[in-house]
């Protein structure tokens, strides 16, 4: 029997309506559950995730809109739920570097809240928190080698199987300070009071519902960029290597670190699509140049504060822990991502489609 079918609590998601956020609740309403979507509605196109949540779910989906610095209003949500996911943010290294009080005060002072909230009035109910991989800071300690368009670490051990959660934490930038203090906040809060809570240090999440910026969902920026035939800023030399994991994949972990948090509570895992989707910026490019059936216009502009020029999850421990299957392979994934934006803005995807 389901958990939706024994316990009528709804589930709270904080940051309901962002792109990962909007995603799992579709899943988690169309399985049964009630679903509070807590989002303040800042970030462009969540407002539009919202209504479709609504338009498909009814009453199932119960909208809050309020900041995550709203105390009141949190702990009131997080009293009546199951199970808290928390995907409330600030976002993008480039704002927190322009104002890091906000950034300190939603990621830190937020995540602190929610969690005071639930120890005071509902200590048995779990929390999944989205961490970062930036929390590792820029791996400037590690040697990589430029193969073809791509960095490739020189310790073998790496190339094969990533980064794992044994990688010392090196916060670099306000950004990746907020994002890391809220992760050991959640941590330590399963330490120090016995919460069941997890960390899912996550890579770069794409896929439908994606409304990417320059500075956040930058798989998705790319292909709106590029079906609206304007140039794509890559920072850098464009051979940075990320693995990208399709979101589908990423509500996949999230259900699972709910379903078994009686063992995996207090840990933190990398969550990402691993070696085997692992790709560069330029490889990237050029995968939705074929897409598109014409070559993507490029500019090149400095590093960015904190860039990392290779980040590949080591999702071993993912993987073994939460049950996980194989991932959606990146060709495959931004494809069909490709498709739904493309509808979604009325825009041919082929060369041949708009002659």
């Amino acid at each position: 029997m389901s958990a939706a079918a024994t316990d009528p609590r709804p589930v709270l998601i904080t940051g309901g309506a962002g792109f990962i956020g909007a995603n799992l609740a579709d899943a988690l309403a169309a399985a049964g559950h009630r679903v509070i979507v807590y989002d303040a509605l800042t970030r462009p196109g969540v407002a539009r995730n919202l209504t479709w949540l609504q338009s498909r779910h009814g009453e199932r989906i119960e909208p809050v809109v309020a900041d995550i610095r709203d105390g009141g209003r949190v702990a009131d949500c997080a009293a009546r739920a199951q199970a808290v996911f928390h995907f409330a943010a600030q976002v993008a290294v480039t704002t927190s570097l322009t104002d890091p009080r906000d950034d300190f005060e939603v990621n830190i002072a937020g995540t602190l809240g929610l969690l005071e909230a639930l120890r005071t009035r509902a200590p048995a109910t779990p929390l999944i928190f989205a961490s970062t991989n930036k929390v590792y800071g820029d791996l400037g300690d590690m040697a990589f080698s430029l193969e073809g368009d791509a960095y490739v670490p020189d310790d073998p051990a790496l190339a094969a199987n990533g980064v794992g959660e044994d990688r010392p934490l090196d916060f670099h930038t306000p950004y990746g300070c907020s994002k890391g203090a809220a992760d050991q906040y959640v941590l330590d809060y399963a330490r120090s009071f016995g919460m069941r809570t997890a960390v899912l240090r996550m890579s770069c999440i794409y896929g439908q519902r994606q409304m990417g910026t320059e500075d956040q969902g930058w798989v998705a920026h790319f292909l709106i960029r590029a079906l609206e035939r304007q140039p794509i800023t890559l920072y850098g030399d464009g051979c940075q290597v990320r693995d990208i994991l399709d979101v589908s994949d990423a509500v996949a972990a999230y259900r699972a670190a709910w379903s078994r948090i009686e063992t995996v509570g207090g840990r933190a895992f990398n969550l990402g699509g691993g070696p085997a989707n692992a790709v560069s910026l330029r490889r990237l490019l050029g995968h939705i140049g074929a897409l598109l059936g014409r070559p993507v216009e490029v500019d090149y502009a400095d590093w960015r504060a904190g860039d990392q020029r290779y980040f590949v999850a080591d999702t071993r421990a993912a993987t073994a822990a939460l049950g996980l299957g194989a991932r959606v392979p990146w060709r495959d994934g931004v494809a069909r991502l490709a498709h739904w934006l493309a509808a979604e803005r009325g825009l041919p995807l082929a060369r041949d489609a708009a002659e």
